[in-house]
């Protein structure tokens, strides 16, 4: 049986751990509202260092073009990850395509029995990119399977990327690779639990390999932040092989604000200081009630 100094010490540490997590919530509130205060709702991008995009998914239901002519209001200038359909009608507003989808996250060239939808999914990727003036497709490692060799698994995927790389050559296109984090499992698009390739320094070495200047990195921060952690010193390691970068707040896939842990402003700067001055597409999921606002903030947070 407890006493009575047993149950009181007991209550008191219950009560602490009470009265924090409301004073961390009221907190986390209040970064919130300071950085919405903090918008200029006319803010428009001042500094040409970096090309910001956005990627179209994150902002569904919102209708694309009324999200594309926000994005060209606030002074970014590509986006992706939208349907191919809207294309022409994005192009004559004047935004580039940052990015066009190659094949799934999950059907990749890891395992053998999606090798010949990769290459089928990547060469007509490589073909609208083209098209349409984009630079850049993207691709993945795919998802880890039952009775898979490592060894065999990364074999698997440079053979079926040095298939399509010669087209993507000849067109000026870059494939750039996605490192995806695999240890969230909260909600299907802020984690990849199976991913193969959810280790920056290994996708790299797979880049490495595979030898071509036309097959670079997808340097996604939120999931860079999550799986390795020292974003600076891995993009400074790392220069030569990024292609491509996104953003989003840690935890949550959430706004670039001061409820998450990556300092932008510092981040970016390292972008620009290892010669990177191509786009950068912001991928975050919003949640303020304003979504617009939360976009021209992100715009504002990585105008350095």
């Amino acid at each position: 049986m407890k006493t009575r100094r047993a149950f009181l010490q007991s209550s008191g540490v219950g009560l602490a751990g009470t009265l924090a997590a409301s004073l961390a919530t009221r907190t986390l509130a209040a970064s919130v509202r300071t950085a919405k205060d903090a918008v200029d709702p006319a803010y428009r991008i001042r500094n040409q260092g970096i090309k910001h995009s956005l990627m179209g998914w994150c902002w569904k239901p919102m209708e694309t073009l009324e999200l594309a002519k926000h994005a060209k209001e606030i002074g970014l200038v590509g986006i992706e990850g939208i349907d191919r359909k809207y294309y022409p009608e994005i192009k004559k507003m004047g935004l580039d395509i940052s990015l066009v989808s190659g094949h799934g996250f999950a059907n990749g060239p890891c395992n053998p029995k999606h090798r010949d939808e990769v290459i089928a999914k990547l060469t007509e990727g490589i073909e609208v990119a083209a098209q349409v003036g984009a630079k850049k497709v993207i691709t993945f490692t795919g998802m880890r399977f039952e009775g898979m060799d490592h060894d065999q698994a990364v074999k698997n995927c440079l053979e079926t990327w040095k298939v399509v790389l010669p087209l993507a050559e000849q067109k000026g296109i870059t494939l750039v690779l996605e490192h995806l984090n695999s240890r969230d499992s909260s909600h299907p698009m802020k984690g990849h639990p199976g991913y193969f390739g959810d280790d920056v320094d290994f996708c790299v070495d797979l880049i490495k390999q595979v030898g071509s200047p036309n097959f670079k990195l997808l340097f996604d921060i939120y999931h860079v932040s999550i799986m390795n952690g020292d974003i600076i010193r891995r993009l400074r390691l790392h220069r030569d092989y990024i292609g491509h970068l996104h953003t989003a707040g840690n935890p949550g896939r959430c706004e670039l604000d001061d409820a998450q842990e990556i300092h932008y402003p510092a981040v970016m700067k390292a972008v620009q200081e290892i010669g990177y001055h191509d786009f950068v597409a912001h991928e975050f999921i919003p949640t303020w009630d304003d979504p617009i606002l939360a976009l021209r903030h992100a715009a504002m947070v990585c105008d350095v």
